[in-house]
């Protein structure tokens, strides 16, 4: 009597829980991300000389940016434009060296007239990201500018998007290749003869160069701002090539490249050899058969080779990302390697279980068990050197809590935490899952059906009846060409049904079905986890951001915010001067601005005052009051084309009336402008 064991029913209710979680976090992270600027600079701008905002008396000698680290900058990195857009520097940029950052410099021309200049700033962060901003300042008093600067910015548009998307794809193939191949060496060695397997680390491979070189081609628009067009700029994709990151990304086609020998004799030589063993013996005597320490060398040869290129492809992200700037490189980079070989031999892993469950005739319970140690000693190091890469990159519990990287981070920790959770849950149906008997699908016949090993060529070559005996006669007896065909259908139909019947045994094994559901669970949220990983690749560090936020300089731009209309009833105090003043600014953004203010009584009709003059604060950085008198247009209606506002902030607007030579009265409001 056969019995047949099915998921306790709390269990199945706990993993779709656990599903559940996993969705909910995955639309948090979708609303975190879709609420985020993309790209945030990772070199921040600390401090500028003249400030942002400042009006100064005399034109400067030169102009200087203070970064949070070192950036790659080349002749136009630093451009100071005067209000007509004309040139203000002489192109020479200087690095002056350290004060609380890197400093660096650019000549201004001498003999500057007054009005408000623009500096924008654009280059390449040491950790591989585009950083770009601007600000102004004044000499004398602000002016009107024409200076527009570009709406594309670097790391932004379809070429920021589709860079995202190759970096996000980089990962996860070298995830599945480095995963993979592991599971293979550590887990089922029998596994490597089995196609669904060898396909699901090719593709990794592939995926992973061809999203390389998608990056490298992508380079020099996504850091300079360009278009799709300008991937065909040799003169440019050569000038990536001299960048630390361009050497990384050649280094990682270069190792790739290694990276295919070794998949070719993992699924060549050593499937063979696998496969031999296993056809040789069954249970342990496998592995004390002719042949053992050929196998046994080739597997070790293979483990230390596949480990080096592992460990060297993990290593072109660490020497050119977030561990190579900041404080600690030299333990960061390693740990940062750990780290990516950590979440490959665990993600990875995952996929390829994943793929045995459901693609193959079977797996055996021990390789299974092995898989869950190497999974618990990879949770173990992604604990440890996450442990260190949050303390380095966050630094404060208020930059966890108040930065987009910290609340990314969270988001990854809780992905982790249930992550865990349901391989607690796959941990117990690894316990009940056991091997089937030789004739049911996992060894005997199921063993013959593996791919490589041909279930037809065995029928076959051992000539049963008279399909048997056709086959063999066609091959050099001089059997008609029909019986050949028939004998070829006959063997095609004999293994459809083994098939068949291989597929039926697997999935009526319960405690396989109850397995295959909670790592498909775990595959689900590893793909969510990984695209958070990538995420905070490309998200500015919360101790940057925090230290940017402290130095109070506004690196760039906000978008215009439209135009802002205020409402501000008066009463100057005397017979008919009560009204109410209706102002508008459009587009109440940083620049040139045109106001209009009306005058109303409280019956809605036009107070035509003697005199009405507006003003512009900003007291957080002790700029103005900066007057405006506005032109009379018409009875109740004054207007001027021109307010120049220096910076975004909230500005305080106030508006002064008269309505007799002894009445007046002045009353203010804040806005905000972007």
């Amino acid at each position: 009597m056969t019995t047949t064991t099915t998921a306790p029913r709390p269990v199945r209710r706990a993993v779709r829980l656990l599903l559940a979680a996993a969705v909910l976090l995955s639309a948090a992270l979708g609303t975190l991300l879709a609420g985020a600027a993309p790209a945030a600079a990772h070199a921040a701008l600390l401090a500028s000389d003249p400030a942002d905002g400042a009006v100064v008396a005399t034109a400067p000698a030169e102009v200087t940016l203070t970064f949070s680290e070192k950036i790659a900058v080349g002749d136009d990195s630093i451009r100071v434009l005067e209000p007509s857009g004309k040139r203000a520097d002489t192109d020479e940029i200087r690095e002056l060296g350290t004060d609380g950052g890197v400093v660096y410099g650019v000549t201004l021309h001498p003999g500057l007239p007054d009005g408000t200049y623009t500096v924008a700033w654009q280059g390449v962060s040491a950790d591989s990201h585009p950083v770009a901003g601007a600000f102004t300042f004044s000499i004398g008093a602000p002016s009107q500018t024409t200076v527009a600067l570009p709406a594309q910015e670097a790391g932004g548009g379809l070429v920021g998007t589709l860079y995202d998307l190759a970096r996000y794809a980089a990962y996860a193939g070298f995830t599945v290749l480095a995963g993979g191949g592991a599971f293979v060496l550590l887990c089922w060695r029998r596994g490597a003869a089995e196609r669904p397997v060898q396909r699901l680390v090719v593709r990794g491979w592939i995926t992973a160069t061809a999203a390389t070189l998608v990056m490298l081609l992508l380079r020099a628009p996504y850091t300079g701002g360009g278009g799709l067009a300008d991937v065909f700029d040799l003169a440019a994709l050569g000038d990536v090539l001299d960048t630390k990151t361009g050497a990384a990304l050649v280094s990682r086609l270069l190792l790739l490249g290694a990276a295919a020998l070794f998949v070719a004799v993992l699924f060549g030589a050593y499937a063979r050899a696998s496969a031999e063993g296993a056809d040789g013996a069954q249970g342990p005597a496998a592995q004390d058969g002719p042949g053992t320490d050929a196998r046994r060398d080739l597997t070790f040869g293979l483990a230390m080779g596949g480990g080096v290129l592992a460990a060297g492809i993990a290593g072109t992200w660490a020497l050119s990302e977030h561990a190579s700037t900041g404080i600690q490189p030299g333990v960061a980079m390693p740990v940062d390697v750990l780290h990516l070989l950590a979440v490959a031999a665990w993600l990875g892993g995952l996929a390829a279980l994943l793929t045995a469950l459901y693609r193959t005739p079977s797996i055996e319970r021990e390789a299974v068990r092995r898989f869950s140690t190497v999974a618990f000693a990879s949770v173990a190091v992604l604990a440890a050197t996450g442990l260190y890469q949050s303390w380095r990159q966050v630094g404060s519990w208020s930059a966890l809590t108040g930065t987009r990287y910290g609340q990314l981070l969270l988001v990854k920790v809780a992905l982790v935490a249930v992550l865990v959770a349901v391989a607690w849950f796959s941990r117990r149906w690894t316990q009940r899952l056991t091997d089937p008997r030789p004739g049911t699908g996992a060894k005997g016949t199921a063993d013959k059906g593996a791919p490589g090993k041909g279930t037809a060529g065995k029928t076959s070559g051992k000539g049963t009846g008279k399909g048997g005996r056709s086959g063999g006669a066609a091959a050099g007896d001089g059997t008609p060409p029909a019986e050949a065909r028939r004998a070829a259908q006959l063997e095609r139909q004999r293994a459809a049904v083994a098939a068949a019947a291989r597929k039926r045994v697997r999935d009526a094994d319960a405690e396989r079905s109850g397995l295959r559901r909670s790592v498909l669970v775990e595959a689900g949220v590893a793909a969510v986890l990984l695209a958070v990983t990538t995420a905070l690749t490309s998200t500015e560090p919360g101790r940057t951001q925090e230290a940017a936020a402290a130095s109070g300089v506004q690196a760039a731009p906000a978008a215009p915010a439209g135009p802002t209309e205020v409402e501000l009833p008066f009463d100057t105090g005397g017979e008919g001067g009560e009204g109410t003043v209706r102002l508008t600014l459009d587009p109440a953004r940083a620049g040139s601005n045109e106001m209009h203010v009306w005058a109303v009584t409280p019956d809605g009709k036009p107070l035509d005052a003697p005199e009405l003059k507006v003003s512009f604060t900003l007291k957080a950085k002790e700029i103005g009051p900066l007057p405006i008198t506005p032109d009379r247009l018409s009875a109740g209606h004054w207007s001027a084309g021109s307010v120049q506002i220096p910076m975004p902030g909230d500005w305080q607007i106030k508006v002064t009336v008269r309505t007799s030579d002894i009445d007046q009265t002045t009353v203010d409001e804040t806005i905000e402008i972007g």
